[in-house]
């Protein structure tokens, strides 16, 4: 049988079948589908964002705050650290979140103190401290893929999924355990259910609203529903995305009386 190909073209269809197979496994495998989906969520440098909550019940607006929020890995493929100024309204302004690690902490700038909380604590609506800051979920979570299965997504569309199942793999996570869906192709996030220990569902969140932020098509606008309430509703709106060399003392607690940065 004669040989068809030359040696250059035998190493290029090698080369082509070992990518294939690379991208297929990726796409098999659920921490490589949950890493993809945090990338899309997340950019990998440093970043600033305005971070715009606004609750509403029974279709009415009810309550609305607004913070900055400067996000950075510490360590080379480490999770986030995140630190958000509150801007308003004016009786919050100044008041500071932090994340680094396990610690979350609030500062009051009108007591002077800094004092640990919960990343559950609801912030606003269905909006809690762990919902506004920057995570990624394949540092915390341990994945399965459930199935693959076609849903409505935020835009009330239908799109073809994967559905992962996390549950939570060391004390840093902010829930028990999650659903997951994201877009088959590009495992672009599309929606979750969030879980308390004892299963109860908490909230369920859409990503909508895909703009080309710092690289990358991002959603800028999560829709949080009430796991008991459909009328009780808050939007997390992201906007001002902006690439930032921020200093690592930011992320210290002792930091947060001199944390000005707008």
């Amino acid at each position: 049988m004669l040989d068809l190909l030359t040696r250059p073209g035998r190493a290029a269809v090698v080369l082509a079948a070992g990518a294939f197979a690379a991208a297929a496994f990726a796409a098999t495998d659920p921490r490589a589908v949950l890493a993809a989906s945090d990338a899309i969520r997340n950019p990998a440098r440093p970043f600033r964002v305005v971070v715009t909550m606004t609750e509403f019940e029974k279709g009415q607006q009810v309550n609305t705050s607004t913070l900055v929020s400067h996000a950075r890995t510490l360590e080379k493929g480490g999770q986030f650290a995140s630190v958000l100024r509150f801007t308003q309204p004016a009786r919050d302004a100044g008041k500071v979140l932090l994340k680094n690690g396990s610690d979350l902490w609030f500062y009051d700038p009108g007591t002077k103190s800094a004092v640990r909380i919960s990343p559950q604590q609801r912030l606003i609506g269905q909006a809690s401290n762990g919902d506004v800051v920057t995570v990624n979920f394949e540092r915390d979570y341990a994945p399965v893929i459930e199935a693959e299965e076609s849903i409505v997504d935020g835009e009330r569309k239908q799109r073809r999924s994967k559905r992962l199942k996390l549950t939570a793999a060391n004390d840093d996570a902010s829930y028990a355990s999650i659903e997951l869906w994201v877009d088959a192709d590009t495992s672009a996030p599309l929606k979750a259910k969030f879980y308390a220990d004892s299963g109860r569902l908490l909230k369920t969140a859409y990503y909508r609203k895909y703009q080309q932020q710092l690289g990358a098509e991002r959603p800028t606008e999560t829709v949080i529903v009430d796991g008991l309430d459909p009328q009780s509703i808050t939007v997390v709106r992201l906007t001002d995305f902006s690439a930032r060399d921020i200093p690592v003392q930011w992320f210290q607690r002792d930091y947060l009386p001199r944390f000005t940065a707008e």
